[in-house]
C-alpha cells in the first residue's frame, strides 16, 4: 500500500530504460521497492539514517526515504554520487567484471595491482586523479607519455593504488613476482594467490580437477568459464597449455613428491599457486 505503479513509473531510470525499449524485468522493476524496505529495516535495527550510492540508485534510495517518512516518521537522506565509467561507457563495479575486493583475504595485494595495471590507455590519467593523491603537476607530466610508455603511468596508478589499501612493504614482492611471471627471471612466487592440497586430496579419486584449481584460485568465476579458458588455449600448467578440460592434477605434476609448489596460469597476466603440504 506504500508503493503505486504511478510514482515507480515516474522515475527517470524506469523512464529511460522504457524509452530505449531495453529488457526490462518484472524483478528489476521492483527492485526499488526491495531495496527502500532494506532502508527502512536498516533504521528500525540500527538508526540507519543515511543511504550512500551511485546515482544510479537514485530512485531507489528517495523511495526509502520516503518509507521511512510514512512508516516511522523518520528523516531520512540520501546521498548520491557519479557513476565511473570507463572510456568505453562501462561502470566501474562489482556487477562490471566481478568484485574488485579491498580485503586482502578476498583478493590478495597481487590481483589487486593487476587490476589497476591492466586500465586502458585512455583512462589511466583520469584514475590517477581520481584514486591517488598524486599532485597534479606530476599527473600531468605522465600525461605526456606516448604509445608504450604510458605502461610507466599504469604501474605508478597500480603501485599508489595499491599502497593506499595494503601499504608499501607489499609492493617490492608484487614487483618480483611480475619480474619473474613476465620476464622469466628468478623463482619466487610468494605474491600470488595460492591454495593448498595434500597427498591424500590428489590421490583420492583421479586427481584435482583442472577445473576446480582455477575456481578455488579466483582466475576464474566458474567452472564454465574455467572451460572456455582451457579450450581457447589460455590455462597453462607450470607452463605447459593444459589440454583436456577434464584432466587433473596429480602426483606426478609434483614430481612424486621432489616439488612443493605448482604454478597455473590464466591467459598472460594472472597466475596462481598450488602448494603441496
Amino acid at each position: 500500500t506504500q508503493f503505486t505503479i504511478n510514482r515507480m513509473m515516474s522515475f527517470e531510470s524506469v523512464k529511460q530504460r522504457l524509452q530505449r525499449e531495453a529488457p526490462f524485468s518484472f524483478l528489476e522493476f521492483n527492485y526499488m521497492i526491495l531495496q527502500a524496505y532494506d532502508f527502512l529495516e536498516l533504521y528500525r535495527r540500527h538508526n540507519t539514517i543515511l543511504q550512500l550510492g551511485g546515482s544510479d540508485q537514485w530512485g531507489n534510495m528517495v523511495s526509502g526515504t520516503e518509507l521511512g517518512r510514512r512508516c516511522e516518521g523518520a528523516q531520512l537522506f540520501a546521498l548520491t554520487a557519479p557513476l565511473i565509467t570507463t572510456s568505453d561507457g562501462k561502470k566501474m563495479g562489482k556487477t562490471a567484471g566481478g568484485a574488485i575486493w579491498l580485503n586482502k583475504e578476498k583478493l590478495s595485494e597481487y590481483d589487486y595491482w593487476q587490476f589497476w595495471r591492466n586500465t586502458s590507455d585512455q583512462d589511466v590519467i583520469r584514475f590517477l586523479k581520481l584514486f591517488t593523491e598524486m599532485p597534479l603537476d606530476q599527473i600531468e607530466q605522465l600525461q605526456k607519455l606516448q604509445g608504450a610508455d604510458i605502461n610507466k603511468a599504469k604501474i605508478i596508478l597500480a603501485d599508489q593504488a595499491t599502497a593506499m589499501l595494503h601499504g608499501n612493504e607489499c609492493l617490492p614482492e608484487i614487483h618480483q613476482t611480475v619480474q619473474n611471471m613476465f620476464k622469466g627471471t628468478g623463482d619466487s612466487t610468494q605474491g600470488l594467490p595460492r591454495i593448498f592440497v595434500t597427498k591424500q586430496d590428489i590421490e583420492e579419486g583421479n586427481g584435482v580437477g583442472f577445473l576446480d584449481l582455477f575456481t578455488k584460485l579466483e582466475l576464474t568465476s566458474s567452472k564454465k568459464e574455467a572451460r572456455r579458458l582451457i579450450q581457447g588455449g589460455g590455462a597453462r600448467l607450470e607452463g605447459e597449455k593444459i589440454e583436456n578440460e577434464t584432466g587433473a592434477l596429480t602426483m606426478a605434476d609434483f614430481g612424486d613428491g621432489d616439488k612443493t609448489e605448482i604454478t597455473i596460469r590464466a591467459g598472460k597476466k594472472r597466475a596462481g599457486v598450488v602448494e603441496l603440504q
